[in-house]
């Protein structure tokens, strides 16, 4: 076997699907890249058994084979190479050389047929989607998700289409954020829930592609199809909590606001919070925002007042600061609408103007009891 490539190129590929190899392999095979030659076209993959990604570039070849080669010694390799044209031989049934312009290499090789193959989706539904609208979907709700091993469906992503919109939800039980996008719809109706790492790829790929995705889905596995390349994933198995029921829908206290200023503020005044609850209070009355802390076993306070537009009655609540930082974070509006019914209700923290016209979210943080 002989094919002759760009390194710039292969390196460039591989450091996209390298984000797939875990540090940590339970089968030695998974350390190591698949290049699948045919004729001009090189197939390289890579899986942790769960998530598998590949993609194809152009190469001078004329044979037919497949060979799994070690990841991190490839990559580390090629990162040290000026742009050039690498060829790869087959000496024997142990190495593989790799012949630079001032050097040659020899890196013992496994059969591809050991490479565990992907996942096969067998009659699978599809939708599409913009690329970076995929990357802001993910981008909007994967901080809301959960850890815990316990409650493996609140992990990941929820993904609800429809013939009406396309939904991304994540929650921990503590905060939520509905990401919804009204300007694409689904022929057919479905729900999934997408794990987290295959998610953080994708984030970094699609982010600012205005090409299309595919995404292909049947109740265990989902395949997200872009250019020459695709990640196949399997999806979280359990049913998703019906998150539409912890909304409120009467929210008659509203409060509109700076998003900087609010951030800002929060973020100093929370310095001076418990270090266990991460407390916050905001008293708000007429069009004055009070944001205090006080940390009593160690006698820290802390009070801002801000300007804001009110609507509703004089109320006081209290949120985890660390929540609302996110939220606030992860929205790229000017100012943010935080709307709220009583202290022991959650809020909800929508942007006051959309980056897209298709484009809704909602961020609901649960409360937290007051210290009087």
């Amino acid at each position: 076997m002989k094919f002759i490539v760009s390194s710039a190129a292969l390196l460039k590929e591989l450091q996209i699907i390298g984000g797939v190899v875990n540090s940590t392999n339970t089968l030695p095979i998974l350390d190591n890249f698949l290049f699948e030659v045919n004729n001009d076209t090189l197939t390289l993959s890579a899986s942790d058994l769960e998530t598998t990604m590949s993609t194809s570039i152009n190469i001078e070849s004329t044979d037919i084979c497949s060979i799994a080669i070690p990841a991190r010694l490839l990559i580390d390799t090629l990162k040290t190479f000026a742009e050039q044209p690498l060829t790869f031989i087959k000496t024997d049934t142990t190495s593989i050389e790799i012949i630079a312009n001032n050097g040659k290499y020899e890196v013992a090789y496994v059969p591809g047929e050991e490479f565990p193959k992907a996942l096969y989706i067998k009659d699978p539904s599809s939708t599409t989607i913009n690329g970076n609208v995929l990357a802001n979907s993910i981008n909007s709700t994967l901080f809301a998700s959960g850890n815990d091993d316990l409650r493996p469906v609140m992990s990941g992503v929820f993904f609800q289409f429809s013939s009406e919109c396309l939904n991304f939800v994540a929650t921990d039980a503590h905060k939520m954020v509905k990401y919804s996008r009204t300007d694409y719809k689904s022929e057919k109706s479905a729900e999934f829930i997408m794990p987290k790492k295959p998610l953080q790829l994708l984030k970094g790929i699609m982010l600012g592609n205005k090409n299309d995705v595919k995404i292909e889905y049947n109740e265990t596995n989902a395949q997200f199809i872009f250019g020459a390349s695709s990640l196949t994933c399997r999806l979280i198995d359990g049913k998703y909590p019906n998150y539409e029921a912890v909304i409120p829908k009467e929210n008659p206290n509203t409060l509109i606001i700076d998003r900087a200023l609010f951030l800002n503020s929060v973020r100093r005044v929370s310095i001076f919070s418990n270090k266990t609850t991460h407390q916050i209070r905001l008293k708000i009355a007429g069009t004055s925002l009070n944001i205090s802390a006080e940390d009593f076993d160690y006698s820290n306070k802390a009070d801002e007042r801000l300007d804001c537009e009110y609507t509703g009655e004089d109320l006081e609540i209290g949120f985890n600061s660390r929540f609302v930082i996110e939220m606030l974070n992860n929205l790229s509006s000017s100012s943010v609408r935080l709307s709220m019914s009583l202290p022991n209700r959650a809020g909800l923290i929508t942007p006051v103007e959309k980056d897209d016209e298709g484009e809704e979210i909602t961020m609901l943080v649960m409360p937290v009891m007051l210290n009087d």
